[in-house]
């Protein structure tokens, strides 16, 4: 069964209860065997952003971001998590499960979708961690927080692209797993996360803009700083997201094939 089979609200059904299967047992194994379970999934994030908030407050001269900045940075650190952590998930979704990935007659897709929604309901696990800190830091909240669904679906839709395009390539050039570490090294300080889109001089605030996470991160950030709002950097986002679900899809489906052949 390809790509194409999940067409019927039947055949949908399937795919998604298969889908929420195998998320739910990549949860319980990630959790199986750990004592912390459920707080690994902020302490990653919470150990960064409070490293970030000692630079930049206690050693340094601050001259990028918002206060509190400690919930400026919490805000687009959570989502960095998610996504750094499902696109390097994403370039052994299929060699790691070669078997599974051969033998079974679901769309093979779902190996994206799996990691996609499993480092989503982590992520998720771990906004009680931004609302603490918001509180403790006396953070304001305005109606700029009903952004927060659309940046979780922007994003979504952008991983799924995304994964769309990297698994099955990792598969036939085992180089790209390396080169995609690189490129998140990169991606992590070329994306507004210890800075905001407004702090960037001149064309490199325009330039930002055509980093899809720029956008994302925008909305992620509206509910407590509401001054970050950039309508160019948003819609760009928005489409370039939408832009690499499409491609994702398209390749995806002339690759299968060879992928499967290469497993």
């Amino acid at each position: 069964m390809t790509t194409a089979a999940v067409g019927s609200p039947g055949s949908a059904r399937r795919y998604l209860h298969s889908l929420w299967l195998l998320s739910a047992r990549d949860l319980r194994v990630r959790y199986a065997t750990s004592i912390l379970g459920y707080l690994w999934s902020v302490l990653d994030p919470l150990v960064m952003s409070l490293i970030y908030w000692f630079v930049f407050t206690q050693v340094f001269q601050r001259t990028v971001g918002t206060e509190p900045y400690i919930v400026f940075l919490i805000t687009a650190l959570l989502p960095w998590v998610w996504f750094n952590s499902a696109v390097s998930d994403f370039t052994r979704a299929f060699n790691k499960d070669a078997k599974l990935v051969r033998s079974t007659a679901i769309p093979r897709s779902i190996w994206v979708g799996r990691i996609v929604l499993s480092k989503g309901v982590e992520f998720l696990f771990s906004l009680p961690v931004l609302a603490l800190f918001a509180i403790i830091a006396g953070a304001g909240v305005g109606w700029g927080l009903l952004w927060m669904p659309v940046a979780v679906l922007l994003q979504t839709a952008l991983l799924v692209g995304l994964g769309l395009l990297v698994a099955p390539l990792c598969v036939l050039y085992s180089d790209l797993e390396r080169t995609t570490k690189l490129i998140l090294r990169a991606l992590f300080y070329a994306s507004p996360i210890i800075y905001g889109v407004a702090d960037l001089p001149g064309i490199f605030s325009d330039l930002a803009a055509f980093n899809p996470l720029s956008g994302i991160f925008t909305l992620y950030r509206m509910g407590f700083f509401p001054d970050q709002w950039d309508t160019f950097t948003v819609v760009v986002g928005a489409l370039m997201s939408l832009g690499f679900l499409g491609l994702g899809l398209l390749v995806f489906r002339s690759l299968e094939r060879p992928v499967l052949k290469e497993l």
